[in-house]
């Protein structure tokens, strides 16, 4: 009877281990980490948190270099073109931003500067999305922001679904990597 009771529990160990590693698998299949090195390499150069980086690109283009939104937003980070050239002025780059390594670049170096102008991280995702003056303009309208003088509303749907969904892949990515 004894040996019974031992093998039940390492029985439902067992099970426990394969959940808990098909959870890992799912995980990791939802938030993968490609090019690795290149996302790890400007992460460092800018002073971010990798998994903000990572998280981004996902949101953005989901590892589609080719990627192209209706709005004109190009390559993993999903640069306007306006934003590029800003960018690139301000870090004296000249390379092809459509470039993967060169578009990572220049969209990690603005979420940086977007990181040194906001205090939450809701907001530098907000700004990434909808532009660093409509969050200027929306923290200066009482009725979106909270007690606290943080922004507590965020009145365009799909900015409000991205820095969800982005904010969600950033916990994902520092559960599993961080």
């Amino acid at each position: 009877m004894r040996w019974r009771r031992k093998n039940r529990w390492a029985a439902a160990a067992l099970c426990l281990a394969a959940i808990a590693a098909l959870w890992v698998g799912v995980y990791a299949f939802w938030v993968p980490k490609r090019n690795e090195d290149m996302i790890r390499a400007r992460a460092a150069e800018f002073g971010l948190e990798e998994e903000l980086v990572f998280a981004v690109v996902r949101a953005e283009s989901n590892f589609r270099a080719d990627a192209v939104s209706p709005a004109g937003a190009v390559g993993l980070m999903q640069l306007m073109p306006s934003t590029a050239r800003f960018m690139q002025a301000m870090l004296g780059a000249s390379g092809e931003w459509r470039e993967p390594q060169e578009n990572i670049r220049l969209g990690a170096g603005y979420l940086r500067y977007l990181s040194d102008r906001f205090d939450r991280l809701e907001e530098v995702l907000a700004a990434y999305n909808a532009g660093e003056g409509t969050v200027r303009r929306w923290l200066s309208d009482p009725a979106l922001v909270g007690a606290d003088g943080e922004l507590a509303h965020i009145p365009y749907p799909e900015t409000r679904t991205y820095v969800r969904k982005t904010k969600n892949f950033y916990f994902c990515y520092k559960f599993l990597y961080g």
